[in-house]
């Protein structure tokens, strides 16, 4: 009970350091607006040429961009501006105001900083998803639409544990906002189901670099094509980078020197 009233407290906070800002989100929906409009264009050229790209057709791949914004959406609402203050905070030696606090220092830097207007991400994503499932009509069922939404909050949870080990690399290396930078390249791959791509990039956008899970795996389990192997998976390596991602954070917090060390 009391990590969800911190949780309230701290996206409350944000939620008012944001409202002071409000033409952001006009700011804020033009650019989603603009990088959704360059993906449906990107599938209307495709379907010019073809029904189906890899297996998928055009009303799948509608569903996937849709999970590609939601999940864009939640990166960048609450977790990377969270973790990139984190990284400003340890290199400072400003974490200490953080970590004097009685509360658990993970989960108040993963909440520390909110960009309210990338609602907008989210917001589009749900529309172009909503559309996405009119055209499939039944060929989503109940089971498939439970699968989908464990399998999205595993994908959620290996995102958020990746981008922490990363951000903890902090406590060690000064440089790491470059390899988050190499991320947010990986991710745009992300808009095109993984198995287009040749095996190398299949395997990095898998294994090193986890987008498959966080957007192919649950468009495929919304459709009903996904294995029990993979769905099973996605849990499971949610569940195991969750413990790792905690563990390396502790360490990290064990060669930390702050302001008043």
């Amino acid at each position: 009970m009391n990590a969800v009233r911190i949780i309230l407290a701290y996206l409350r906070v944000g939620i008012l350091n944001e409202l002071a800002y409000r033409g952001h989100f006009i700011v804020q929906l033009l650019q989603s607006s603009l990088g959704l409009a360059t993906a449906l264009i990107g599938l209307a050229v495709v379907f010019s040429h073809t029904t189906s790209l890899a297996g998928w057709r055009s009303s799948e791949l509608l569903a996937l961009v849709g999970i590609y914004f939601i999940v864009a959406g939640f990166l960048n609402v609450v977790v990377r501006p969270s973790l990139q203050r984190l990284m400003e905070d340890i290199r400072l030696g400003t974490l200490d105001y953080t970590l004097v606090r009685p509360a658990d220092a993970q989960l108040l830097v993963s909440l520390k900083e909110v960009q309210l207007w990338r609602l907008a991400d989210i917001l589009l994503g749900c529309g172009v998803l909503g559309v996405a499932l009119i055209r499939l009509g039944d060929a989503v069922g109940p089971a498939a639409a439970i699968a989908f939404g464990v399998v999205l909050a595993a994908g959620a949870a290996i995102v958020y544990s990746f981008l922490l080990i990363l951000a903890t690399l902090s406590f060690w290396v000064v440089r790491v906002t470059n390899i988050l930078v190499i991320f947010n390249v990986m991710y745009e791959a992300g808009r095109w189901p993984v198995t287009i791509y040749p095996r190398w990039l299949q395997i990095s956008l898998t294994f090193i670099v986890p987008v498959a899970f966080a957007i192919t795996v649950p468009a495929e389990a919304l459709i009903g094509r996904a294995s029990p192997a993979s769905l099973a998976g996605a849990v499971g390596l949610a569940l195991v980078l969750l413990a790792a991602s905690r563990w390396f954070w502790r360490l990290g917090l064990r060669h930390y020197s702050g302001a008043s060390a």
